[in-house]
C-alpha cells in the first residue's frame, strides 16, 4: 500500500510540474504530458527509486533521475511533437524533475523503505564481528601424532 501511496504522489506531483512547464510555457498537448508522465514515474520509481536510492544516497538518486528525466522527455517530445527546441525544454523540465525528486527521496526514505527495512528486520548496518584467540600459532606439543610419541 505504501508503494501505491508512493507512485500516486509521485504521478500528480510530476504531472503538475511537467504540465506548467511542458503544456503551459511550451504549449505541449495534454494528452502527451500525460504519456510523459506516466513513463518518466513508472521508469524513475523503478530504477531511481527502488534500485538506485537503497543502495546509494539522495545525490546520486537524484542525479539519475535528472539523467534519465532529460533523456525520456527528450526522445519521447522528439518523437511525439513537432518542437523545434526540445533540448531547452527537455533541461527545464528535467531540473524541475529533480528538484522534486530530491525531496521524494527523502519521504521515500523516511515512509516507504524504512516500512519495508522494519519488514524485513534488516537494520541497514551489517556489523561484522571477528573472533580473535591468545595463541598466534599453534603449540608443537598438542598437535604430535600418537605414532610419533612411541
Amino acid at each position: 500500500m505504501d508503494h501505491i501511496k508512493a507512485l500516486a504522489i509521485k504521478f500528480i506531483s510530476s504531472f503538475i510540474l511537467l504540465y506548467i512547464i511542458l503544456g503551459l510555457f511550451y504549449d505541449m498537448s495534454f494528452g502527451n504530458v500525460l504519456l510523459i508522465t506516466l513513463v518518466l514515474g513508472a521508469a524513475s520509481y523503478i530504477i531511481g527509486d527502488m534500485f538506485i536510492l537503497p543502495k546509494t544516497n539522495n545525490a546520486i538518486a537524484t542525479f539519475a533521475d535528472f539523467g534519465l528525466a532529460f533523456m525520456i522527455i527528450w526522445l519521447m517530445g522528439a518523437n511525439l511533437t513537432n518542437g523545434d527546441n526540445l533540448l531547452t525544454v527537455s533541461f527545464i523540465s528535467a531540473a524541475g524533475v529533480a528538484l522534486f525528486e530530491y525531496l521524494f527521496h527523502k519521504y521515500i526514505s523516511n515512509h516507504v523503505m524504512a516500512k519495508t527495512e522494519n519488514e524485513n528486520n534488516r537494520t541497514g548496518n551489517l556489523r561484522y564481528q571477528t573472533e580473535a584467540s591468545e595463541e598466534l600459532s599453534p603449540n608443537r606439543m598438542d598437535t604430535k601424532d600418537e605414532n610419533e610419541d612411541e
